[in-house]
């Protein structure tokens, strides 16, 4: 299994003159440091990928112990072709990936374990939450049928932390082609749903903390968590 933290875009609804991923949190960690921490407990850090664009050396010489993968266009594509570029580094494999401004318990990873093992594609999702500017989904026959911000009915979010299968990649690598360049990635799963029969599970991870940051309301909530 590989896995790729998504730290590729601009950020500027924070406002910071430096990626997201390197925003502080007040225990003296960055987020992505966190990140990173959390993962060596569970998986090996030489697994790990990072997509990086904006400003991109300051995450580099930050983590030399990663692997990079450099979008050129962070400033023109979303995370749907940040994405697709790790993915065609690391065909065969099975990717957990995540994106970089995310905050959670170290713990919530344990509740992936056992899907990861058993190699079924999912996203981990926060059933007590339904926001509107968070993607969202439905299910239909135990598996996700609709994700997106648009979803109407929502059952609860997705967080920020997904899994696909080896034996799904090829499939996802192939809906995110399709995606336009302003497109989340979440649209190659939803396709992929759609044409291609694709399972996807929802993963409950309502019990630990996790926090995507995207304002200064949710670094603070972030920093209450830490």
């Amino acid at each position: 299994m590989k896995i790729i933290i998504l730290a590729a875009g601009i950020g500027s609804r924070l406002g910071n003159p430096f990626p997201k991923p390197l925003t502080p949190l007040k225990d003296g960690e960055s987020i992505m440091a966190k990140q990173l921490n959390h993962i060596s407990k569970y998986f090996d850090i030489n697994d790990v990928t990072t997509v990086v664009g904006f400003k991109k050396d300051l995450i580099m010489e930050r983590f030399p112990e990663v692997n990079y993968v450099y979008n050129p266009f962070f400033d023109q594509t979303n995370t749907s072709k940040s994405l697709l570029q790790a993915l065609k580094k690391h065909r065969g494999n099975s990717i957990l990936w995540l994106n970089g401004d995310v905050v959670f318990d170290e713990k919530l990873l344990s509740v992936l374990l056992d899907d990861i093992e058993k190699n079924n594609s999912f996203i981990a999702v926060n059933t007590l939450s339904v926001a509107d500017e968070e993607v969202k989904y439905t299910l239909k026959d135990g598996f996700v049928n609709e994700l997106s911000k648009e979803v109407k009915n929502a059952l609860g979010e997705a967080v920020g932390i997904n899994f696909i299968s080896s034996k799904d990649l090829d499939i996802f690598i192939s809906q995110l082609e399709k995606c336009n360049a302003n497109d989340y990635f979440e649209k190659g799963l939803e396709n992929g749903i759609a044409d291609d029969n694709l399972k996807v599970k929802a993963i409950d991870i309502s019990k630990y903390n996790c926090i995507e940051v995207d304002f200064e309301e949710d670094l603070m909530n972030a920093n209450k968590i830490v």
